[in-house]
């Protein structure tokens, strides 16, 4: 279809809560036509995960996918592409662990977030079914980024430690080299 441009951090929209989809939606050319741009736009970037936020439009929408094995994230698991309409999250343990990350909407910036690692996700979707996914570890943690942007939330206003917003450039002169050691 078309690879879109992705709005970053500064631009309002990121900033709004976007509406949840009708039924009747769901299943339209129009949703269709959007989801097919976001799969072109996320492979042209290089990302795992898109929110329709992110192309400027405001619903409640995203997509992930990851190719698992060796990631800019480390090892982890695969997940296909698999498209999320109206999400929600609920936290099964509040246990959090925390994880270096990224967005596309923050080009060239990495920041310490530590998040919920075990949640149900439960969404539709692009035939309006029902969908759960239970999830842990990093998984969760890219759910629940890629779930805020819906909320108008960035994963810099999980920062609890101002020290731990990075550059990429130095994150991977400095951070990574002292996490592998």
């Amino acid at each position: 279809m078309a690879v879109r441009k992705i709005i970053r951090m500064g631009h309002p929209a990121l900033r709004r809560v976007a509406r949840e989809l009708q039924v009747e939606e769901i299943g339209s050319d129009e949703i269709h036509r959007l989801v097919a741009d976001m799969i072109d736009t996320l492979h042209d970037y290089g990302g795992i995960g898109l929110a329709a936020p992110q192309v400027n439009e405001p619903v409640r929408l995203a997509i992930i996918e990851i190719s698992g094995s060796q990631t800019r994230y480390g090892d982890v698991d695969s997940l296909p592409l698999t498209v999320f309409v109206n999400p929600t999250i609920e936290i099964l343990n509040s246990a959090t662990c925390g994880y270096w990350e990224g967005c596309l909407s923050v080009p060239g910036l990495r920041g310490f977030v530590e998040r919920p690692q075990h949640i149900k996700v439960t969404s539709r979707n692009l035939r309006g079914e029902e969908q759960n996914h239970e999830l842990e570890g990093f998984l969760a943690t890219v759910f629940q980024h890629e779930f805020d942007h819906l909320d108008g939330k960035l994963y810099i206003d999980h920062i609890t430690d101002s020290t731990k917003l990075v550059f990429e450039t130095e994150y991977e002169r400095y951070v990574l080299p002292e996490e592998e050691d």
